[in-house]
């Protein structure tokens, strides 16, 4: 059985808000490793009956708390408290990244250049070993209509794949400023053979996702995602309430960029 704690029991310093609770060195079969796995909860998880839709999102230790942080924390909880007043409320379930095997873990698609591309089995690790955690802990709703994987840059790629390649899993993606340069645009090919996905996808890119050194090939990182657009749409996916895609004026690759987007990100993930 897994243990969860409150976060903050211990902590004198951290900048949460809400229920935010915590899961030590959960072992991954697939990976061969553990990580701690962080869970925020609803407002009203504790005062009802009602079962939630779940969101995995990456880069865990960005998410909640400025105190583990080292780019920028999202505030994913303020987020979520904010929603709830909206009447969208959903668990949010945070990966923590391990660091050097960040890229290795995040990346699916194998190249001259990447080679050791785990994220496949990263994914594995989600769907076959944390998902069954997640839903025999709490109350969610496990269909994969009510299940998504959200997150930036090399996050979002993993979470695009995620959606692309298990459908009965995650009705539900969120694919902030991906990188999608990982193995020349390998993604591409995948959502022209994926399999169809029902639910919900959402994509976006900012105006000023390079620093100004590198502005040479800002028009390529933006018209990439424009790119991955029009092949999902070709493949079908043309239904505005199905698929988003979102280009913010000023929008930058980094955490405060995407803790802005996010709110509009998940009201239209989980709008009913």
């Amino acid at each position: 059985m897994t243990h969860w704690s409150v976060y903050t029991d211990g902590r004198p310093s951290h900048t949460i808000s809400g229920d935010v609770r915590i899961a030590h060195a959960v072992h991954s079969p697939q990976l061969n490793n553990s990580r701690d796995i962080l869970l925020y909860l609803p407002p009203s998880y504790w005062a009802s009956e009602k079962r939630y839709p779940v969101i995995y999102m990456h880069d865990g230790q960005n998410l909640f708390d400025a105190h583990t942080s080292y780019a920028g924390e999202w505030g994913v909880d303020e987020t979520m408290q904010q929603l709830s007043s909206e009447g969208i409320e959903a668990i949010i379930v945070g990966l923590p990244n391990l660091g050097n095997s960040r890229i290795s873990e995040y990346n699916p698609y194998p190249s001259p250049r990447f080679r050791h591309a785990r994220g496949d089995k990263y994914v594995q690790f989600i769907s076959d070993t944390l998902k069954p955690i997640i839903d025999r802990d709490y109350r969610t709703r496990p269909e994969s209509r009510s299940t998504g994987i959200v997150g930036s840059s090399m996050g979002g790629l993993i979470s695009l794949y995620a959606w692309l390649a298990h459908p009965n899993v995650f009705g539900i993606g969120g694919a902030m400023s991906p990188s999608l340069w990982i193995a020349r645009n390998a993604v591409f090919d995948h959502v022209r053979q994926a399999p169809f996905n029902d639910g919900r996808l959402y994509i976006d890119i900012g105006t000023r996702e390079l620093p100004r050194q590198f502005s040479q090939y800002a028009n390529a990182f933006s018209d990439s995602v424009a790119a991955l657009r029009d092949h999902l749409e070709e493949r079908g996916y043309r239904n505005s309430s199905r698929l988003r895609y979102v280009k913010e004026r000023g929008g930058e690759h980094n955490e405060a960029s995407w803790a802005r987007r996010l709110p509009n990100v998940l009201r239209f993930l989980l709008k009913p």
